[in-house]
């Protein structure tokens, strides 16, 4: 008699099983701090972006690191890669949540259940996404209105970059769908330290530029621990914002700072690497046409 599998354990199995591997494999991920009482943005505060390596022994690297994020996108530093590709995401909807966590708003889903995007032939699954206020990275000097940091985790035990972070600049201009969807909620969290559990929400509504004119560098989390190894893609593609938007982003945050932006750090020997799937057959450097 062939031995057949029983539909009920198998569910049971994806159902129980693989949610709990998969927060298993994602607990030994560095996290970034979501604690504001620890540290802060405030320009002369002890607790501001100057001392944070001082502050706890564990967040050395945000003094001593030699890759540390973010960093000013300069194209006398960039080299063309064709072969970095195209980044291949496979997004689907999901219930979230929407966190002030004082240095930041943050939208999160659990691990693996909005799908994730592929690099180096490695899944990262989308984990959160936040938003800072000026940008954080800055292209040739310029510094934008703002930007959302889209964070994905490797669950793979033999991956030794566990996080992958998608970057987008933003200018003002024309609203941007997404962020009008949360637009209600985060008027009421204003000041208000704390979470919201949201409706389904889409990732594939952020534009992301379609994957195909990106930098790319090593880098690391731009908030304490400071955590090195952070794979970062930052969009060519600049997108837009209201002022209201972006206004009502900032002072949603439950802090005390104009801004929430982490300085521009040194580039050291770093390369930033670019790929443009619309220009890689020409012999020229694409960058320099933004």
């Amino acid at each position: 008699m062939k031995n057949r599998s029983n539909p009920i354990l198998l569910s049971a199995f994806c159902l129980f099983f693989l949610p709990a591997l998969s927060s298993a494999a994602t607990s030994s991920v560095p996290r970034e701090v979501e604690d504001e009482r620890e540290f802060d943005y405030i320009a002369g505060s002890e607790k501001g972006p100057t001392h944070w390596g001082e502050l706890k022994k564990e967040w050395e690297a945000c003094k001593n690191g030699e890759m540390q994020s973010p960093i000013d996108l300069s194209s006398r530093r960039v080299k063309v890669i064709p072969k970095l590709g195209e980044i291949r995401r496979s997004y689907k909807p999901s219930n979230a949540t929407l966190k002030n966590r004082g240095h930041d708003i943050s939208l999160q889903w659990d691990v693996g259940s909005v799908g994730s995007i592929k690099l180096n032939g490695t899944d990262y699954f989308l984990h959160q996404c936040h938003w800072h206020s000026p940008s954080e990275h800055t292209i040739n000097g310029r510094r934008y209105e703002m930007e959302i940091h889209m964070v994905h985790v490797s669950i793979d035990p033999n991956v030794e970059n566990k996080i992958a972070v998608v970057g987008i600049l933003y200018r003002t201009g024309q609203p941007d769908a997404f962020l009008s969807k949360l637009m209600g909620n985060l008027r009421s969290m204003v000041d208000q330290e704390g979470e919201r559990k949201m409706d389904v929400f889409d990732p594939r509504e952020i534009k992301m530029g379609g994957g195909k004119n990106y930098l790319r560098y090593m880098g690391s989390l731009t908030v304490p621990p400071c955590t090195e190894g952070v794979i970062w893609t930052i969009n060519k593609k600049i997108g837009t914002a209201s002022k209201d938007q972006i206004k009502l982003l900032r002072e949603a945050v439950h802090d005390y700072a104009e801004k929430n932006a982490r300085p521009v750090q040194r580039l050291n020997r770093r390369e930033i690497h670019l790929y443009n799937q619309m220009k890689q057959q020409h012999q020229i450097n694409p960058f320099l046409h933004h």
